[in-house]
């Protein structure tokens, strides 16, 4: 049996006023009377009438919605972020709609027009590690205010909300140099990644800052860095003639992946070879022991952004403005660099 669906109109017919009446009886208007108003909310009641949010959207140019793109919903980091968008966006009476574009360029432009078509007030916008053409954002920032936030570009004229990743990369290497570590490695993307050449830069500065010389065979670089990954890297590093003394990863799964390969082949951590990976992931706490790495407060990228986002919805003025949010973090030192000079 087919479900009917309660309208305006079906509303109007049968307390016979018109849809207009009932529309500003719902929406508590001071020109129709109390009794009006009354049967006509009773009757909406009765027959659980629903708003259609995207024509009151289209009627008034505003739905209240907040889209979301991000490239992997399942990350912890993403998670801790989409959570709090959530919690602020219904704090300040903004629903919210998430997609998820998997790392693919086709599907993340594909979803920038969804957005457009659902109406949505604004887009937060975490980019993939894939994207190169910006047209489809540029095209979506005239439309609608958009920011990005995480894995962002330098090319997208918006605000950006992102951490400090060049300053966190550089303290962690210092610190692996202050425990007397002089071989460095760093498992990082490949140069296409926003993210992963920010901390590739601090990782150059925190040896220049300290005199020593960068060893090209101590950069590995790869389209995916991922646990897996960063047992083969490591593999990789181990055959070298003169051994690192230090990996530096720009994620912790790399990072456990690299710790993997070094129990494997008997070495001492962290005397032979110290781990720092990047996130503050949950695995960072469970593998044993502990994994120094660098705090990301994803709850504080998700503040920063559903606030810019709604201040450049409802200030048109600061919409297509261009600044970028950097976030502090922190590094929590465990024991795998806990070693002394």
């Amino acid at each position: 049996m087919k479900k009917e669906v309660t309208t305006l109109k079906k509303i109007a017919q049968l307390l016979e006023v018109s849809t207009s009446t009932v529309s500003r009886a719902l929406n508590n208007h001071p020109d129709i009377s109390e009794e009006t108003s009354k049967k006509v909310k009773n009757l909406a009641k009765k027959l659980n009438y629903m708003p259609n949010i995207f024509a009151k959207g289209f009627r008034q140019h505003r739905t209240n919605i907040i889209g979301v793109i991000v490239p992997n919903i399942l990350s912890y980091f993403t998670s801790t972020i989409l959570k709090e968008i959530l919690l602020q966006a219904e704090m300040k009476g903004y629903r919210v709609i998430i997609s998820e574009s998997n790392n693919d360029v086709k599907k993340e432009k594909e979803m920038l027009q969804t957005m457009l078509q659902f109406g949505v007030d604004g887009i937060l916008m975490s980019l993939t590690k894939h994207t190169v053409d910006i047209e489809p954002i540029l095209y979506t920032l005239h439309q609608k205010p958009l920011i990005l936030f995480d894995k962002v570009s330098s090319k997208v004229p918006c605000t950006q909300i992102i951490i400090n990743g060049e300053e966190a990369a550089f303290n962690a290497v210092e610190h692996l140099i202050n425990i007397g570590k002089k071989r460095i490695a760093i498992l990082k993307e490949f140069e296409q990644s926003y993210n992963s050449e920010k901390r590739f830069q601090g990782y150059l500065r925190a040896l220049k800052t300290n005199h020593i010389p960068v060893d090209e065979k101590l950069i590995l670089s790869t389209d995916d860095i991922s646990l897996k990954k960063g047992r083969r890297l490591t593999s990789q590093l181990i055959t070298l003639k003169e051994k690192p003394d230090a990996i530096f990863s720009i994620t912790d799964a790399a990072a456990i992946g690299a710790i993997q390969t070094l129990k494997k082949f008997n070495f001492k951590i962290p005397e032979e070879v110290a781990v720092i990976g990047f996130s503050n992931s949950l695995s960072s706490t469970i593998v044993e022991p502990g994994l120094t790495t660098i705090d990301q407060p994803g709850n504080r990228i998700g503040e920063m952004a559903v606030k810019y986002l709604i201040k450049e919805i409802e200030e048109p003025k600061e919409h297509l403005s261009s600044k970028t949010i950097e976030i502090n973090t922190n590094l929590i030192i465990r024991e795998f660099t806990l070693v002394s000079n």
